[in-house]
């Protein structure tokens, strides 16, 4: 079985022309096609997002069946987060709360998938903090965190989102190396894939790790421009041969 997972900080929808047109992601999140999307700063009931609930919209418009919300930050009126859009089943969810002392809220969206055959795939949905203190403690918390520590080691586990990560130093120094998990370009062996800034990226601040039955991996940047125009950061996709557990 194929699966194809996206992920996007879609900037609550705000091209860098500073306009809201929701109708620009929309678009490429079609023509992507992802089995399931991971989001990051999406808005509900925001001024600037018009009060509407961006996730409704889009799970509404790609015709995803299955759609979950975690508020990451509460503003003036309405709040932003994270949300994952799925094909199959979403049979569990929860939220982690990543925030550290006075800093800014942040959390980690967990959904566990029901795919064919019965076959379960937990999909941690995350944005981090600034601080590469802050991003060790929020990766540290969630390795630590019953809902990880109690997947089977046998099953299929996707991390994905916005790490902050400019220097790409969480892999080997959060503990996502130690925790059996992969990655694309971690090891050294392959190049960043830059997504930020979008018209001309210099950071891979976008980032998927994973582990278990998950082959012939897959990892790369949409170059779509209308990508380039609709966030600050570009998409980021990855497709798995998911094999038996």
């Amino acid at each position: 079985m194929q699966l194809r997972l996206m992920t996007w900080n879609i900037h609550r929808c705000i091209g860098l022309d500073r306009r809201f047109l929701p109708s620009r992601v929309v678009e490429v999140l079609n023509h992507h096609k992802p089995d399931i999307l991971l989001l990051q700063e999406v808005d509900r009931g925001v001024p600037r997002s018009k009060r509407l609930y961006l996730d409704h919209l889009i799970a509404d418009a790609l015709q995803f069946p299955y759609h979950t919300w975690a508020q990451g930050h509460v503003l003036k009126q309405g709040s932003y987060g994270n949300a994952t859009f799925s094909r199959f089943p979403i049979v569990k969810r929860r939220v982690l709360d990543l925030k550290k002392g006075w800093r800014k809220s942040r959390n980690c969206l967990y959904t566990r998938i029901r795919l064919p055959r019965r076959r379960a795939l937990h999909v941690f949905n995350w944005h981090l903090g600034l601080s590469a203190k802050e991003r060790q403690f929020q990766v540290q918390k969630v390795l630590h965190s019953n809902t990880f520590c109690h997947i089977p080691q046998q099953q299929a586990i996707i991390f994905g989102g916005d790490t902050n990560d400019w220097r790409n130093l969480l892999f080997h120094g959060a503990g996502l190396k130690d925790m059996g998990l992969d990655a694309w370009s971690e090891h050294g062996r392959r190049s960043h894939l830059r997504t930020f800034p979008s018209p001309n990226p210099v950071g891979a601040l976008d980032k998927f790790f994973w582990r278990g039955p998950l082959q012939d991996e897959h990892v790369h940047v949409s170059k779509l421009q209308l990508a380039k125009r609709a966030s600050d950061h570009l998409p980021l996709l990855v497709e798995f041969q998911l094999g038996q557990a």
